[in-house]
Parts: C-alpha cells; structure tokens; sequence
C-alpha cells in the first residue's frame, strides 16, 4: 500500500510514482492487446490464421492514432487498421455510436489493404461515452473475387479482387447484422470459415475492450488519458532523438518491379528521395510509376506504414511502435501512382510495391549510415491453391526469401525481414495435409541460393506439394528477373521461381504472377523463393566461414571455387595450391 503523506517520494503526485504508474498501465495494455490477438487465433476458423497467426489487433484513440498493439501485428495491419478506423468515425459520428456497436469494413482506398483483409472495429464505452477503440485485422479465406482466397494477378479493377465493405455495423448495440452476414455469405466460397474468422475479429476486439474498461476503472479515466498522452509523446520523442543522431542530407535510391502479371516486358519503379533535416525525415516518392490497371498498386495506408518501418530500421529499435513514431516521419505519395492510386484500380497485389519502398527508403538511408548498409532480401511467394469445383477447399500460404547480409553479418535464411512489415511466421505443413487434398513432400533450405560475398546473403527455401485433386493455383511475387541485389562486390541472391510438373514429369516453369493454373490430380508444385544479396568481395570471405558453409549445406563445393576460390576436401582441408585468386587467407 503507498503512504498517503503528500510529502513522501512514493505518493500518488511524485514523479516516481506517475511513472510507475504509466508503466504498469503500458504493459497492462500490451498483454491484453496479446489476449486480444489470442482471442482472435485461437477462435478463428481458416488454417492460414490458425496456424499463421496472421492477426492484427490493436487499441486507438477516437482520432485513429495507434495507442498499443499485439507483438505479432505487423506495421501493416496497424496502419491499415488505424486509417480504417478513422473512416469508420467520418461516417459514423462518435456521438451516434451505441454500446454494443462493432463496425466492418475492407475498402483498400479508405485505410484498408485488399478485399480479403477485413478489420473490425469496436468503440469502447466508458462512464456513457466512446472514448477509444479496440480493432483487429486478419486475411479472410475468401470474399469472392475472380480467384480463390482472394489471390488474384489478373485483376484490372478491384472489383474483380473480391466484395468490398464500407464501413457499416456488424452488430448494432449488439445486435448481429445478419443481412450483412447473408451477403457475405453469398459472395464467399467458404462462407462457413470466413464468417467464423469475422466473429473471431469480433470477440478479439470485445476482450480488449473488457480489459481497457477495467484498466480505466482501476485508475480513473484522466490518469489512464494522461497515460496514453505521454506514451505517443514519449515515443516521438525517442524518435526525433534519434533522428537527430543521423547526419542531415538527401539520398535517394529506387528498386524495380519486373512485371504486372498482365503486359509482359513492362516493367516499373519504386523511386524515393530521403531527406533528413534536424529531427524529422521526408521521404519523398513523386517519381514512383504512374498506376497501373494490374493489381500491383498499393494503396496509401500500406505504402505509408512500408515507408514508416524501413525508416525505423535505421533509429531505437526499443521505441514502441505507437502513432508517436509516425510524427517526425513524413511520406509523400503521389497521387494517381503506383502508391497511391485513384479507384477502381486494383490493390491485391500490393506486397510487389511495398516491398519495393521497403527496398528504397533501406537503400537510401544505407547511404546516409554506411555502418548499417544491407544488400536488397528477397521476398515472399503468396500463393493459393484450391479446389476446382464445389465443395471448394483453399489452402492460403506464403513462403519467405533470404535476409541481404549486412555490414559485418551474413544474412538469415528464409525469414522474411520485410514480410507483412516488420513480422514472420510459418504456417504448420500437418494440419494443411490434414485440411486439404495436398501433400508436402519437401521444406528446405536451397543451397547456393545466398549471394556470395565477404557476407553472404541468407538462403531460400524450397517447398515442394504433391496435389492429390484437381487443384488450381494463382501465385504472386518478384524477383524471378531482377534477383535482389548485391552491395559493394557481393553478388546477387539467385532468382525465386514457381514451377509445375504433371503426373509423367513435365515441367512448367511459371511467371511471378499466375492465377487459376489447372493443376490435376498427381501432379507437383514447387515453390522456390529468392536468396539475399551479398555484401562484399567473395574473395574476402574467411576460409572457416565457407567451410562451415559448405558443412551446413548453404554452399556447395563448386560454389566454393566458383565463388570463394577455395578448393576445400572432404575432410575440410584447403587445397592451398589452387586458391592463388583468392585476396586473403
């Protein structure tokens, strides 16, 4: 129990006590964003969130600025999710709010991010009145669209990616909409799943809500605002401090796109002018390609977060990502370009462009800190594969690229380092087979896919299905022309590539973007994503780092000469007589 004397340096008023207690509200509110998030996994109904956790959850304020979010939330979801709400508040005033009330919607050009990612938002009610917001964000099996779960590389508008929801109420002062679940349902092909992770979103976001409600009645709703005041506040000025530590100057860099899945040989360009003056960053992205009618474009929320994040990469890591980073971080899109393009243009594919931002503003800002440089990562290969014919089956997947090596460390095999903005993870291969007519024959690390270097780029990873009913498959990704490149003599990761072999063994090697490929019964899919970028002259690669390589299975022996210059035996001994090329021992 604290003494009650005004004059003790524990009371209530002291500094030392105002800072435990925001400490304790901040993490009281961190785990109860990670039960939310929980909530979500745990009750939902599509594999992919299941196993994936591919859940976004967070807390807002009234005027949409992020206040605290699950661990697993990628700035993407976050982003989304907080200009998703702003929409919902335009449309519906906070004084016409009711308790009870939960709000849907997926408009990519109002905060969302395509059809199938679906945010759910409730306000959260307090002494009568909405005082914050509790939302969650997770990818719906499948909300129609002229392809399965929502992967669709054809699209010329975004109509053709699946239904779109304004904001309108799920549930009314908590009474469920249910004409709203019946047109759902009607556009789904897995209307049983997809409504199951609709209210999984909704009992997430209800959790939270319960616990921020006993938060603010355990310390009171004014010591709880001041709180979350100083949290954004102390956050933006964490990132303004470290701004401010890197050298003032403009850089700029910009990272190609090979296709659009729809006009071969076009390509296009991501390009970004960082500027760093005092404490603020202007990233600047008015040369970026115009928009395109192929679903390559990305909406502005998610072209913001990307930029936000690769910028974060460079300032305190331990600075909470809340709407306080964002203030200092000033993105500027274009309108009517690949980042922010007008509607019906369609968004689907989005991963394309904001990888590349991600690509530009770390190029860019490698320049500005050359301590810190990295080669350019490959990405992921989002895939669906899925039943030709009622009842459908959809098995929604993504695989990830190699990490570029850095300054002084190679890079990771197969994690990922841009997916979803700032978070991994693999779903499980047991319960896929248990739920879908496919078998996983292969997960594997591919040897010699890491650019060689003085640091090496981090591997690819192979996956290889073997389909067992007549399936269709639609895929998108980069990197099958363009394989991310390397940095100071480092040499680029391999290629990533989608291929498909028949029941008898002939191959089909496929563009990046595909969508409903016939694949019958017996016949295989593999799946290969690219390597990173090196860092670096090979040449200067330590003999026992390639060694250890070549025992790991990372490089192989002709890789090691080729590359490396060394001649290394079976037993791990350097043929010195044949390594003269080499610059050091």
């Amino acid at each position: 129990m604290r003494p009650s004397s005004p004059s003790s340096p524990s009371s209530p008023s002291s500094p030392s006590s105002r800072q435990l207690d925001d400490e304790v509200i901040r993490n009281a509110l961190l785990v109860a964003a990670e039960e939310a998030a929980i909530t979500v996994v745990k009750a939902a109904h599509s594999q992919f969130i299941v196993e994936g956790s591919d859940a976004g959850v967070a807390m807002l304020t009234l005027d949409g600025e992020l206040v605290a979010q699950a661990a697993a939330t990628s700035m993407l979801h976050s982003g989304g999710i907080a200009e998703t709400v702003k929409a919902i508040v335009a449309d519906f005033p906070v004084d016409s709010m009711e308790d009870g009330d939960v709000f849907i919607a997926n408009d990519p050009y109002r905060g969302g991010v395509h059809a199938n990612d679906v945010t759910v938002a409730c306000p959260v009610f307090i002494d009568g009145r909405p005082r914050y917001v509790t939302a969650a964000l997770i990818h719906v099996l499948d909300l129609g669209g002229a392809a399965h779960g929502g992967v669709h590389t054809g699209a010329l508008e975004t109509f053709e990616e699946g239904l779109q929801i304004p904001p309108v109420h799920y549930e009314a002062g908590g009474a469920r909409n249910h004409e709203l679940v019946k047109l759902l349902s009607l556009n789904s092909r897995a209307p049983v799943e997809t409504i199951g992770d609709i209210d999984a979103l909704v009992a997430g976001t209800r959790v939270f809500a319960r616990r921020l409600q006993a938060l603010v009645a355990e310390h009171g709703l004014a010591r709880f605002a001041d709180a979350v005041r100083r949290y954004l506040d102390e956050a933006e000025a964490r990132t303004r401090e470290a701004i401010q530590a890197l050298p003032d100057g403009t850089w700029s860099a910009q990272v190609p796109i090979d296709d659009d899945g729809i006009q071969p040989g076009r390509s296009y360009v991501v390009a970004v002018e960082v500027t760093v003056r005092g404490d603020e960053i202007l990233l600047d992205f008015s040369r970026t390609s115009d928009q395109v009618r192929a679903p390559i474009n990305s909406s502005s929320s998610q072209a913001f977060d990307a930029a936000v994040f690769a910028a974060r990469c460079f300032l305190d890591r331990d600075t909470p990502a809340n709407a306080g980073v964002y203030r200092p971080i000033n993105p500027r899109f274009r309108r009517g370009s690949l980042l922010d393009p007008e509607p019906p243009h369609p968004c689907g594919g989005r991963m394309m462009a904001v990888y590349a931002v991600v690509d530009a503003v770390v190029q860019a800002l490698s320049e500005a800190v050359p301590a810190r440089r990295s080669a350019r990562s490959g990405i992921i290969i989002g895939y669906s594969i899925a039943a030709t014919t009622t009842p459908y089956w959809i098995h929604n997947s993504f695989d990830f690229g190699g990490v570029g090596a850095r300054q002084g460390l190679d890079g990771v095999d197969a994690v990922g380092f841009h997916f979803g903005v700032g978070r991994n993870q693999l779903p499980q291969i047991e319960p896929t087979e248990e739920r879908c007519p496919v078998r996983c024959e292969a997960v594997e690390l591919i040897t010699d896919s890491g650019g060689a270097g003085r640091w090496r780029g981090g591997l690819g990873v192979r996956i290889s299905y073997l389909v067992l009913a007549d399936a269709l498959l639609s895929h998108r990704t980069d990197h099958f022309d363009s394989p991310p490149d390397g940095l100071d003599g480092g040499l680029p990761g391999r290629p990533g590539s989608v291929t498909v072999l028949d029941a008898h063994g002939n191959s089909q090697h496929l563009p990046s973007k595909v969508a409903n490929l016939a694949v019958p019964a017996g016949g295989r899919i593999i799946i290969e994503t690219s390597g990173g970028g090196g860092v670096g002259c090979p040449l200067d690669r330590r003999v026992d780092a390639v060694r250890q390589d070549m025992r790991d299975g990372r490089v192989s022996p002709q890789a090691a000469f080729d590359s490396y210059g060394l001649v290394i035996n079976p037993d791990g001994t350097v043929d010195e007589t044949r390594t003269a090329r080499r610059r050091t021992p």
